[in-house]
């Protein structure tokens, strides 16, 4: 049973990080898999440790952490990533829910699409907001803490799942925390 739950907490973790930044967080799960035997991958998901897969990941990554850091480029690249964020999710959360044999595949492909789905339209609505307030000044800190974010909840989902699975809900409440303080901060000034 605790077994069970620490692997949910493990396809959880991984799917919210894909919601910041698609590729880490599977590039972070591929290495794993292909050099330790802290996450092991069931067939068709072991693709990811293939040479040709983490090459491509590792250039993915590069363009996407390159072009995030661009104000009105980022706005483009989460248009484009509206598709692949949560594709990523999904199949991050059915990697490692492929490892339990009571969750049904196409439920653990829903819960990571929508998991990492939500949290990327988050990100994609608010990326705007701090362009604008900042004239994009902000963007490069913004995309490297959401970066720093990915990678710290995927490590933590993988090592100490519920650890993770807390950081990502502490994450997500201090950005509604936020969020809900400048939208009170914007109108008791109009």
């Amino acid at each position: 049973m605790i077994e069970t739950l620490s692997h949910l907490a493990t396809s959880f973790g991984l799917a919210g990080s894909a919601g910041l930044n698609a590729y880490l967080p599977l590039l972070i799960v591929a290495l794993t898999a292909r050099f330790t035997k802290l996450i092991t991958l069931n067939k068709p998901f072991d693709v990811l440790t293939d040479n040709v897969v983490i090459g491509a990941l590792v250039v993915l990554l590069l363009i996407e952490t390159f072009v995030d850091k661009v104000p009105a480029v980022d706005t483009i690249n989460d248009a484009i990533q509206t598709f692949v964020r949560p594709l990523a999710g999904a199949i991050l959360f059915a990697a490692n829910a492929n490892v339990i044999g009571d969750v049904h595949p196409v439920l653990a492909v829903i819960c990571g699409l929508i998991l990492a789905g939500s949290i990327h339209a988050v990100k994609a609505t608010a990326r705007p907001v701090v362009t604008a307030a900042t004239g994009g000044l902000a963007n490069p800190v913004v995309s490297a803490a959401e970066d720093a974010v990915s990678a710290t909840v995927t490590v933590l989902a993988i090592l100490t799942p519920l650890l993770g699975a807390l950081l990502l809900v502490a994450a997500a409440t201090l950005f509604l925390l936020w969020r809900r303080h400048r939208r009170a901060t914007r109108q008791s000034s109009a």
